[in-house]
Formats: C-alpha cells, sequence, structure tokens
C-alpha cells in the first residue's frame, strides 16, 4: 500500500483481465469459478458496471454488476421493476478494513442513480460479519430475503464444505436512511442503546473452553417491534477451526432468520463489539416496511 487509491469505470480488455487476476487472490481454489473477462467486458458494455479500485498502477479491488429486475411484483413491466444486480465485490485480502469496499460501493451508488435506477441488490453470507457491518450499518442496506443454498455447493476456499445460505439485501440508493449511512449524519447506536430501550437478544451465544462461540440452545420468543440476534464476530476464523461448529451456526441462524422474516421483521441494523474477554457481533431486526426508507 502506497500509492494514492483511485476509483475508476473499468471498459477495456486489460482491465477486465486485471479483474480476472483479483479473482483468483481473494477466491482462491477454483478457477471454473472465475467470471471471465469477456462476459464482464460484454456487461460493461451494455448497462452494466464494472468499477476497479486501484493503488497507483496496481487494481486491488472491483465491484461489478448488471441490469436486472425486482421479483417483488413480477406482474408489473419490466421497465418498472428495473434494478441493478451487484453480483461482485472483492478486495485484495492486503487491502481489507482500509476503505476499499465501502469506496467501491458508493461508487456504484453514484453509476446505478445517473443510470435512473433506485435498487440495487446483492447477497452475501450472512454469518460474516465484516460483510455485515458494510452492508447493513455502513451501507445502510436492509434485507428480508434468506435464500437456502443460494449457489449450491461452492468450491472455492473461502466458502467450500458448508451450505450456501446467503441474505439478499436491498438497498434503495436515494433514500434518506443511506444517504444519511453514506454521509455519516446518523449516529450509530450500539449494543448498550438497544438493550436499554428493552431489545431483548433472541439466541446470546455461550462461549466454550477454547473461546469459540456455540450456538444458544435456548431462543427467545420473535416478539416485540425489535429484536438482536447473535452471529459469531469473526466466522472465517472460527470455520477454519471447527467446521461443524461452523455447520451448527448455520442451521441456527436458518431457522431464526426465515421464522423472523416470515413474521414480517427485516434487519435494519448491525452492532459489532470488541469486548474486554471476546467481541460479539448482532444484527438488528425491525417490524415493519417504514424502515425501508
Amino acid at each position: 500500500m502506497g500509492g494514492k487509491l483511485t476509483i475508476r469505470r473499468l471498459s477495456t480488455p486489460g482491465e477486465m483481465l486485471e479483474v480476472e487476476r483479483l479473482q483468483t487472490i481473494i477466491w482462491p481454489g477454483s478457477e471454473v469459478d472465475i467470471v471471465p473477462s469477456h462476459l464482464m467486458l460484454t456487461v460493461a458494455h451494455n448497462g452494466g458496471v464494472a468499477i476497479g479500485a486501484c493503488d497507483g498502477d496496481q487494481m486491488v479491488g472491483f465491484v461489478f454488476g448488471f441490469l436486472g429486475t425486482d421479483s417483488a411484483s413480477p406482474n408489473r413491466p419490466a421497465m418498472a421493476r428495473l434494478k441493478h444486480c451487484s453480483h461482485m465485490l472483492g478486495v485484495d485480502p492486503r487491502y481489507r478494513d482500509a476503505g476499499v469496499g465501502f469506496a467501491l460501493k458508493c461508487a456504484q451508488r453514484e453509476a446505478v442513480i445517473e443510470q435512473g435506477i433506485r435498487l440495487v441488490t446483492w447477497t452475501y453470507d450472512p454469518l460474516e460479519s465484516r460483510n455485515a457491518y458494510l452492508n447493513v450499518r455502513r451501507l445502510g442496506a436492509v434485507c428480508r430475503t434468506y435464500l437456502r443454498e443460494a449457489y449450491g455447493p461452492m468450491r472455492d476456499a473461502l466458502n467450500q464444505g458448508l451450505p450456501s445460505d446467503r441474505f439478499q439485501v436491498d438497498w434503495w440508493v436515494t433514500s434518506p436512511r443511506v444517504r444519511s449511512r453514506i454521509d455519516g449524519t446518523r449516529p450509530p447506536l450500539d449494543l448498550a442503546n438497544f438493550l436499554d430501550a428493552g431489545v431483548s437478544i433472541v439466541n446470546a451465544a455461550e462461549l466454550r473452553e477454547d473461546g469459540l462461540p456455540r450456538p444458544s440452545p435456548a431462543l427467545q420468543p420473535l416478539t416485540g417491534n425489535m429484536l438482536l440476534v447473535e452471529i459469531p464476530p469473526v466466522f472465517s476464523d472460527l470455520r477454519r477451526k471447527d467446521l461443524p461448529l461452523a455447520g451448527e451456526w448455520r442451521v441456527h441462524t436458518r431457522h431464526i432468520f426465515e421464522s423472523a422474516f416470515a413474521q414480517g421483521y427485516l434487519v435494519t441494523d448491525f452492532v459489532h463489539l470488541k469486548g474486554e474477554r471476546a467481541p460479539r457481533s448482532f444484527y438488528l431486526l425491525s417490524q415493519g416496511e417504514a424502515q425501508l426508507g
């Protein structure tokens, strides 16, 4: 990390080859899953958006997506349901937690607003705290859709061995909610704020002797206007150390999120605490569609 970080739209064969290279670094172990440069080039030239982040002359991150239609109202004409489907966001591991992903998503937002699009959707693993913090807390996306085995068995090193369950988030890019999150004008709340307001933790985790969190066997009822759902603070580390425990967390949270979404809750915030003994991470679930704006 030496040069000044620059963000730019990608449109040339050479740039897309750089994105190919980055994919092999970010998601190693399965080159057959790499999105090829010719496909990304075609998409970028036909309504899609490809944006790169460069440190000097080296590309260190990218975001890539294409036009799609929202499935919420399938009987409406496609023009009325137009959205941007954000397919991939990737950052070189050496540049993680340096604001690269946030900068790329902000540039993507500007690009789709110029196209007249209000909604961007994408998927991510709901147990990954780093992604939850960016997508929900920093960007202001919300979620009401849980996808079981969204991609079937995955072969890359980051995902192999677990069901590919995903959140599909909705990012209403012109909403006051999103503007306030991106501008930093909405003060963030921490766990104490929610607990003081009487919000209950549905599944308070327990620490094993080895320090790894395990799912709570006793769940609190899904009642009230807001709920907190705990997830592992660093799921990638837990998965590497104890894959069966990671599988338990997958099934445990799958049940909670599917039940909560069926009852009208949606994910509206995310809290990560460093903690004195161990870090903790929580989603905030809220009732009502008014939380979208």
